[in-house]
């Protein structure tokens, strides 16, 4: 709802401001009214005000004295002011009171018409320079967003080169090597570090192709009921390689008790093993990856622990936001695109669950938690 136009009426007589109140009354309009000017400054502090009616004659702070008063304070000076006179209109008295700030002067006994006329001047130009600045405050808003994408652009594209880059330049020594007809085991190494490096620049296309495909809603689940214990083997086993290459510990605890979840296979698998393979790429060589399997009436829970770096505090609010990846500043960083998170957390509230960071600390590791309905 929008705030109403006020205006100020000053004078020193109460049938005088009855009669203004009566005469300017409409929707939207908020009357203020003040018998004194110290009454009226005392107004001005908490309000702000499209128009200012002040009688000249007043005993104590005459209008001219208090217009002086508003055009010197910074809050009150842009008020427009026009006086109220019975006195005489000689061009002494109008020169002081324009010097004073006055827009108008209009004599009493004051002309209805006349008034309400004038007044909805104001009221009018002070209702589109409140439509001007917000106006003006959307467009900064909407600036500041662009420049935010555009800067989240940036580095995604140099993320994206430099985590292409990589594997490219494996896959040309790899080829240049082949060229020379090497002896067989160094041909086989080369293939496997080729193979490895291939496979990477997929999981990124894949990425980038999923992200894209939630975000145009052209991912549709093929779900079934499947049961937790014979599932989790296979979502480990995708994030194997990462383990393997960190020379990690992986200890996973699955219920004894059947369990049964209505998910589809593939994207089970694919949420997993991101969280696994991302707990293995941010733990220190030789670490231990722990996850725990429990349920209860309503959900599984999939508890993913490593010891690894952590997150930073002030970084913890973020990553679930696209392109964003831990700097934990241990010389240990993600080899992805900083999407993998934001990717786990869309399929997972696709399948009407939650993912959420339970712990971390710098140094301490991490504890991320995937809660999934059981199956009905």
């Amino acid at each position: 709802m929008t705030d109403p136009v006020k205006f100020l009426l000053v004078d020193d007589l109460e049938e005088n401001l009855l009669a203004l109140d009566a005469l300017l009354a409409r929707d939207g309009l908020e009357l203020h009214k003040a018998r004194s000017g110290e009454d009226a400054l005392e107004l001005m502090l908490a309000n702000e005000y499209a128009l200012a009616l002040l009688d000249v004659q007043m005993p104590g702070m005459d209008g001219f004295e208090l217009a002086e008063f508003m055009r010197a304070n910074e809050r009150s000076r842009h008020i427009p002011i026009i006086f109220l006179t019975a006195g005489s209109g000689d061009a002494t008295r109008r020169f002081r009171g324009y010097e004073a700030g006055a827009v108008d002067f209009i004599q009493k006994p004051i002309e209805a018409d006349i008034l309400r006329s004038k007044s909805r001047v104001f009221y009018d130009l002070f209702v589109q320079r409140r439509q001007i600045t917000a106006q003006r405050d959307e467009l900064e808003g909407l600036t500041a967003a662009l420049q935010a994408a555009d800067h989240q652009k940036n580095r995604f594209l140099a993320v994206l080169a430099h985590e292409l880059r990589n594997p490219l330049a494996v896959l040309t020594a790899g080829l240049n090597i082949l060229e020379r007809k090497s002896d067989g085991a160094a041909t086989d190494t080369v293939r496997k570090s080729m193979r490895q490096n291939l496979s990477h620049m997929i999981r990124l296309v894949d990425d980038l192709l999923d992200i894209n495909r939630i975000e145009r809603g052209k991912i549709s689940l093929r779900r079934e009921k499947v049961l937790v214990s014979e599932i989790m083997p296979a979502a480990l086993e995708v994030a194997g390689p990462a383990i393997e290459a960190g020379h990690h510990a992986l200890d996973a605890v699955l219920p004894t008790d059947p369990i049964e979840l209505d998910v589809d296979p593939a994207r089970f698998i694919q949420i997993v093993g991101n969280v696994v393979g991302n707990a293995a790429r941010y733990t220190p060589k030789g670490g231990r990856i722990e996850v725990a399997v429990t349920g209860n009436a309503t959900s599984v829970s999939i508890a993913i622990s490593d010891n690894g770096v952590g997150i930073p505090a002030d970084q913890q609010s973020r990553i679930f936001d696209m392109f964003e990846q831990s700097d934990a500043g241990m010389g240990i960083g993600g080899d992805g695109l900083g999407i993998g998170l934001a990717l786990v957390k869309q399929l997972v509230e696709l399948h009407d669950g939650t993912i959420q960071l339970l712990r971390s600390a710098p140094g301490a590791g991490s504890t991320f938690e995937i809660r999934l309905p059981i199956a009905r």
